[in-house]
């Protein structure tokens, strides 16, 4: 089922899925699987091209290496941009905590106030993605295999999708919209007494 709120639609999915992300038990497999980089806005590109420098020192040799030699992007199938990989697996952003879990260094640059901005917004948003047309925006609630142990989680907590992303749901389209959906939520759940 869908809804709309000014120009989204919304699948209703982000409202009865359940999730918050498990990072003991996936490590990150997010930022290093997958069939390409994270998509970017062109300007995020701008941003992370600027402010390179203050990123390097958080990521991994490999992927300072990686950007240097291709560029912080290259442009997808749909010929849109994504951040570089290193050998056509792992996020060149990524970087490694003492767990072994892959995180990020676009945002622990930002976390550490050294750049002016977070994570690409496709990244902060998932599993969230929207995919933007002429005369509006979907969101879709996408499900990975490896979001398993994040979809438990969520389970056992009982936080919707949409709650969970409150922070970059509120980064990308502002606390109005939030506020909608919490609305909406409240009206599904009227609906289901």
């Amino acid at each position: 089922m869908l809804i709309e709120i000014d120009d989204k639609i919304i699948s209703t999915e982000i409202f009865s899925k359940k999730f918050v992300c498990d990072l003991s038990a996936c490590k990150g497999a997010c930022c290093i699987e997958g069939d390409g980089g994270a998509p970017l806005k062109l300007e995020e590109v701008t941003q992370i091209e600027k402010h390179f420098e203050a990123i390097k020192p958080f990521m991994e040799v490999k992927g300072i290496e990686a950007v240097e030699k291709n560029g912080v992007y290259y442009l997808d199938a749909e010929k849109e941009p994504a951040t570089n990989l290193v050998n056509n697996k792992e996020c060149a952003f990524v970087y490694f905590d003492s767990s072994k879990t892959a995180k990020c260094s676009i945002e622990k640059a930002f976390r550490e106030g050294v750049i002016p901005f977070n994570k690409p917004i496709s990244c902060h948003l998932y599993p969230i993605r929207v995919k933007e047309f002429d005369d509006y925006k979907a969101l879709n609630f996408e499900e990975w295999k490896i979001c398993e142990p994040a979809c438990a989680c969520g389970s056992k907590l009982d936080v919707p999708v949409y709650r969970f992303l409150k922070e970059p749901l509120i980064r990308a389209f502002g606390e109005d919209f939030f506020n909608e959906l919490l609305i909406v939520d409240e009206q599904f759940k009227n609906e289901k007494q």
